[in-house]
């Protein structure tokens, strides 16, 4: 009778834990999983990536409606030039039009695609060159590290946006210049993040265990080590993004960038400086691009750092 109990006591427990969802029914939690749940309970960083997924999608799309609905963001017809130079915001031109009679909207939006391209393919420039020299350094250690973060506090002890202006002095300007040379210089420090993490990561001991097994040094830092230490970078490549927007549209106010008449917010904000006090639109709204743009970045990577802090588990 007690056996038969015990059993009955048992067959109950089990239907209530697959009832509940406790007990081996409860699904396997992961890094990634438990940050996407922390990550979608923080409100900013949502709203964040919202405005980034928007701007990305206007960006891409702008060839299939901007030319016919806003006009050509480069084009200048001289004989309606004086006529639309210059005109306040309104329905047909929202954002209102710029010295030579282009739709400032346009080439705002035309700006964002260069200013995402730019921030993108800079980062994973200096992202890519980041980890290779970081995971040598740390990995390897010994001379190796030596030689590779010697060579990185040389980069850094130059100030970066000066560091860039020589760089594109001696290339020269333009779009691909640039982001060959924000990507290319911006390599330092990202090394230096993924060596620290790489140092606090190799020393555990299902590394030791991996390399006691016979694993290669490259299987036990792409399959151990690197799966591991990614978040930091995630987070600070997010981050890096919003800061190559803004040496962007720096270098292009300098005539250093982009090359007239691509439209960049930089240059939208060099030509209308002059007009400040009497069309102040001419300077606000590509102000306003790269105030909200980089912005979104850094709350993104903000709410990515907090979302992987491995610290910050739900219990």
């Amino acid at each position: 009778m007690k056996e038969e109990k015990s059993n009955n006591f048992v067959v109950a427990e089990a239907n209530e834990e697959a009832r509940t969802g406790s007990g081996s029914a409860r699904p396997s939690r992961t890094l990634w999983g438990d940050a996407w749940q922390r990550l979608k309970r923080n409100k900013l960083a949502i709203i964040a990536a919202i405005w980034i997924v928007f701007m990305v999608l206007v960006a891409i799309s702008a060839d299939l409606w901007v030319p016919q609905t806003l006009g050509n963001p480069t084009e200048i017809d001289s004989s309606v030039m004086k006529s639309m130079s210059r005109l306040p915001p309104s329905l047909e031109h929202p954002f209102g039009t710029d010295t030579l009679g282009r739709d400032v909207l346009s080439r705002v939006i035309y700006g964002a695609r260069i200013s995402l391209a730019v921030g993108v393919l800079a980062t994973a420039i200096s992202t890519v060159l980041g980890l290779i020299a970081g995971a040598l350094a740390a990995y390897n250690g010994g001379w190796w590290d030596t030689i590779i973060m010697r060579t990185a506090d040389i980069f850094l002890a130059f100030p970066y946006t000066l560091f860039v202006i020589a760089m594109l002095a001696v290339i020269g300007p333009g779009i691909q210049n640039v982001f060959i040379a924000i990507g290319v210089l911006g390599w330092p420090s990202i090394a230096r993040v993924f060596r620290s993490a790489i140092l606090s990561v190799k020393e555990n001991d299902y590394v030791d265990a991996a390399r006691a097994m016979g694993a290669s040094n490259f299987r036990i830092i792409t399959r151990h080590i690197f799966p591991n230490s990614v978040a930091s970078i995630v987070v600070y490549a997010t981050m890096n993004i919003g800061g190559a927007i803004l040496t962007e549209s720096a270098l292009s106010f300098l005539g250093m960038g982009v090359i007239p008449p691509d439209p960049s917010w930089g240059i939208m904000i060099q030509d209308g400086q002059t007009y400040l006090a009497t069309e102040p639109w001419l300077m606000i709204m590509p102000g306003i691009a790269i105030l909200t743009t980089v912005l979104a970045f850094t709350l993104l990577g903000d709410g990515l750092r907090d979302a992987l802090d491995v610290k910050m588990k739900d219990a």
